[in-house]
């Protein structure tokens, strides 16, 4: 890794409105939270750090090694220094160390970024170029298009089946808690926007974190952790209901869930998993003595905060590392979790659930779990043809949990993706 010496240069731009329409149509690579964050201008990529199954050894790892090479032998002008300026890179890691996806980091040839009402741009090039590559314009948002999906190897009524024995295997004591999921398989034109999905999720719902990279796209409202100047927080979700039809039934709703034993139980275990990861690395770790019920346009979560201080040099994807896969994507205990969706699921889940998120040149950034999402194959040559899409939902099984309200749970999760498809 280290042969690629790269130099990163970030300037202060005016304030930029519309991020999503600087970063490519078929290729958008954006990380956007209530408007802000940061894009890649264009398709151009200064550098790709990928692992597969083949390469052994935990993937989280070998990319927080070679970023850290990377890193140091980078030289960064950086004259704003905010958080997602200078050197960055945007990742997307697998759920399973054995999945047949790969894991990436990205580092784009220019960034454009927004945060607290300011603006930059960074250039990022091989040390040995003549100059940095040129800045593309801005492009208006390509035409409407619609996706269609449909069921894909796991079929509602699979689901069903594949919750009743994950429910005979927690009664045998196999585990406590597995979170399962399904997907629905489909198509989108192969010249369709891409950007316009991102648009749809970000605008839809501005509280998560919405992401595209390496054609995952999805609005997660789950932090796996975030890292700036040695302060680290996390956000745990786990338990869920469907937001009501009117007034009343939304307040009965969020006082249901937040009196519902089956979800506090799959709640604590996240929760754990989550302060047992951190420990290690942290001082003055710290959460709320009881979750809180966090409102979504189509959901409510239990919902709680972590927060701690860095007490060694780890980086944010070291800590991504240390907590993937938490109990709120996998379950407790994490091996047999783990072991029964190898056996259950009828797919390789790839990215989905997996973290997705920037580095900088610190360490420090901002990564998520890859809920809500859908991941593209690649764009095929020429207008023409079409373009595979595969969207995953999942839930959290406990004892006590019922395989039609499991279903009905996905289905509410899947809403935003495939309403913003359509």
């Amino acid at each position: 890794m280290s042969s690629i010496r790269l130099v990163a240069q970030t300037r202060e731009i005016p304030p930029v409105d519309d991020l999503l329409a600087h970063t490519s149509a078929l290729r958008p690579l954006a990380w956007l939270r209530r408007g802000e964050g940061i894009v890649a201008a264009g398709d151009g990529i200064a550098a790709e750090i990928g692992v597969d199954s083949g390469d052994g050894g935990l993937r989280s790892a070998q990319l927080a090694a070679a970023w850290r090479e990377l890193a140091a032998h980078a030289e960064v002008d950086d004259q704003v220094g905010i958080p997602g300026t200078g050197l960055v890179g945007f990742g997307a890691l697998t759920f399973d160390e054995r999945s047949a996806a790969a894991s990436v980091l990205i580092v784009p040839q220019t960034v454009i970024g927004l945060r607290d009402g300011r603006s930059w741009i960074t250039r990022i090039r091989a040390i040995d170029a003549a100059d940095f590559a040129p800045v593309p314009e801005p492009a208006a948002n390509g035409p409407h298009w619609a996706g269609r999906v449909g069921p894909g190897a796991q079929t509602p009524q699979g689901y069903q089946d594949a919750v009743r024995r994950a429910l005979d295997e927690i009664g045998d004591g196999a585990y406590s808690k597995v979170v399962l999921a399904r997907d629905l398989t489909g198509t989108v034109p192969g010249d369709a926007d891409l950007r316009r999905l991102v648009r749809a999720l970000s605008t839809g719902y501005p509280d998560t974190w919405t992401f595209a990279v390496d054609g995952l796209i999805g609005a997660s409202p789950e932090t796996l952790v975030t890292s700036h100047e040695r302060a680290v927080t996390a956000r745990v979700l786990a338990g869920t209901a469907a937001r009501g039809a009117d007034p009343a039934e939304d307040q009965a709703a969020s006082a249901a869930l937040a009196a519902s034993s089956k979800d506090l139980d799959e709640h604590r275990y996240a929760v754990q998993s989550v302060l047992a990861s951190l420990r290690p690395h942290t001082s003055a770790l710290d959460a709320d003595a009881e979750p809180f019920v966090l409102e979504l346009p189509n959901l409510f979560h239990l919902a709680t905060d972590v927060a701690g201080r860095l007490s060694d040099g780890a980086s944010s994807l070291d800590l991504v590392g240390a907590m993937h896969p938490t109990a709120a994507v996998a379950g407790t205990p994490t091996d047999a979790a783990i072991a029964a969706i190898r056996r259950i699921e009828p797919f390789d889940r790839g990215r989905y659930a997996g973290p997705v998120g920037w580095i900088d040149a610190a360490g420090d950034g901002e990564w998520a779990i890859a809920l809500r999402c859908a991941q593209f194959g690649d764009a095929p040559d020429g207008a023409s043809g079409a373009r595979r899409v595969t969207a995953y939902a999942g839930a959290g099984i406990v004892s006590g949990s019922e395989p039609e309200s499991e279903l009905l749970e996905t289905r509410v999760k899947f809403r935003p993706l495939v309403d913003a498809l359509a």
